[in-house]
């Protein structure tokens, strides 16, 4: 399955835009996974290593499945910078790092949506199908944050009973090809795919939502 692709000046705009994006990206995931490895009283090399594991895991996925070289990290060398500038703060201020962890939820919401539409927007212009554009989509904004649950010690939240995430990303990434389809405005079709992320992630933070989990029959009996 193809789309109608958007003439040579739209599609550099677009391209533009992602790496914009990709970048608020990488900001926004590496502010996450510091407040994560403050929750877990890290020092600054757990600070960094957990940063760094949000910021570029799911990105790294992406660029080698779609053949992508180098890897974005190392073809954009200020991204590395910026990521340890945040997590020397972040063990410099730890009172700063308590303060803001009440509001862990922004950045992991955030960080999630713009990964995610940058994951799919790359993987559309590779020429991939559709359906693989928005699992590419969703490998990018999700496997961040399952690497550094995995450094944290904790089962990644999309491998057991939780508010939905990986679904929210999904979601996203089909906004976003229906977008790219029906030939939106980028700015449009980027704005509510982004939208669609992070308002599914906070809303089902904030009321619970989650896929039903597979019961074993013993389960009832043992009770």
């Amino acid at each position: 399955m193809s789309f109608s692709r958007p003439s040579r000046p739209e599609r550099t705009q677009t391209l533009i835009a992602l790496q914009l994006i990709e970048f608020g990206a990488v900001v926004v995931s590496a502010i996450y996974g510091i407040l994560l490895a403050s929750r877990k009283k890290m020092d600054f090399v757990g600070l960094f290593c957990v940063a760094f594991a949000v910021a570029f895991a799911g990105g790294t996925i992406r660029d080698v499945c779609l053949d992508r070289t180098p890897l974005f990290w190392i073809a954009n060398g200020h991204y590395t910078i910026v990521v340890f500038g945040l997590a020397l703060i972040g063990a410099l201020f730890p009172r700063l790092m308590l303060a803001l962890e009440k509001y862990l939820a922004l950045p992991d919401a955030l960080g999630l949506g713009l990964f995610s539409v940058v994951g799919t927007g790359y993987a559309l212009e590779a020429g991939t199908p559709l359906f693989v554009a928005a699992l590419i989509g969703v490998i990018t904004g999700a496997f961040g944050g399952v690497i550094a649950d995995v450094i944290c010690n904790e089962v990644p939240v999309i491998f057991r009973p939780a508010p939905l995430y990986a679904t929210c990303s999904f979601a996203g990434a089909w906004v976003y090809i229906l977008g790219e389809r029906l030939v939106w405005e980028s700015s449009l079709t980027l704005t509510l795919s982004l939208g669609t992320v992070v308002f599914f992630r906070l809303a089902s933070l904030k009321w619970n939502w989650h896929l039903p989990s597979v019961e074993h029959p013993e389960d009832g009996s043992e009770e």
